[in-house]
């Protein structure tokens, strides 16, 4: 019996870094695992078959979480297909850096959608049903960058610290219905996102990190199973630092 056998997770972008880690580690722990993908049908596959492998329930879902209608129509497909939905985390997001004034409108608007307001869309549908069941929790994937800004990143920041004032807000409005909101914000984590950068930006983060090493998806994984699960069952409206000891 794993920490989260029963149970059924939703996990958004879940086709590599940080949502692969996760969806990864439910599985292992015992959840049926529903995900999301935006453009690769091979990679959702691929996850599809490591899941099925460990004995649970797995399905993927190709939506665009910057959709309302996407999000409700994903939310009624998995709910029919899977009976109920347990755990969801929004890891869905994207970055589009560049100093403030150099910003366009349009940077600003699709960082906005994708991070923020597809929270509110996959909000929206989920937070009801898991009223109706009198228990739930949702993860939303914040980052550190949105409790102390970064410079370059002023859309990204304002989009994960939305994250965090919208769980504590899920979590204040649900609480009576015993649904948890809470966040993660991940630090320097070997991502994508991250590899693209020198190895002397590396380093100088590395330096500021009192682990002095880069965090992996699986230490972000690990603090979502903790809040996907029942050992977490009197946390909400908090959110965990997954930075190894990050100076701002």
């Amino acid at each position: 019996m794993g920490l989260l056998s029963g149970k059924v997770a939703l996990v958004t972008g879940a086709t590599r870094g940080i949502g692969r880690a996760i969806a990864t580690k439910y599985a292992s722990e015992g959840a049926d695992v529903a995900f999301t993908y935006l453009s690769s049908a091979s990679a959702a596959d691929e996850l599809v078959g490591e899941l099925s492998a460990m004995g649970v329930k797995a399905v993927g879902y190709r939506s665009d979480a910057s959709s309302y209608e996407e999000a409700h129509a994903l939310v009624k497909e998995v709910q029919g297909a899977f009976g109920k939905i347990d755990i969801l985390v929004h890891n869905a997001g994207i970055t589009r850096d560049t100093l403030l004034m150099r910003m366009t409108e349009e940077m600003w608007d699709a960082v906005i959608t994708t991070n923020l307001k597809s929270a509110f869309n996959i909000t929206h549908a989920v937070a009801p049903v898991m009223a109706r069941q009198r228990g739930g929790s949702i993860v939303y994937m914040s980052s550190v960058v949105g409790i102390g800004g970064n410079v370059g990143q002023a859309n990204y920041a304002a989009s994960k610290a939305g994250l965090i004032a919208l769980s504590k807000s899920v979590a204040k409005e649900f609480g009576a219905r015993g649904v948890r909101a809470n966040c993660i914000a991940p630090g320097f984590i070997q991502t994508d996102m991250t590899a693209v950068l020198s190895e002397e930006i590396r380093a100088s983060f590395i330096e500021g990190i009192s682990l002095r090493r880069a965090g992996t998806p699986e230490d972000v994984a690990g603090v979502a199973l903790f809040l996907g699960s029942d050992l977490s069952g009197y946390v909400t409206g908090q959110t965990i630092a997954c930075c190894g000891g990050m100076r701002g």
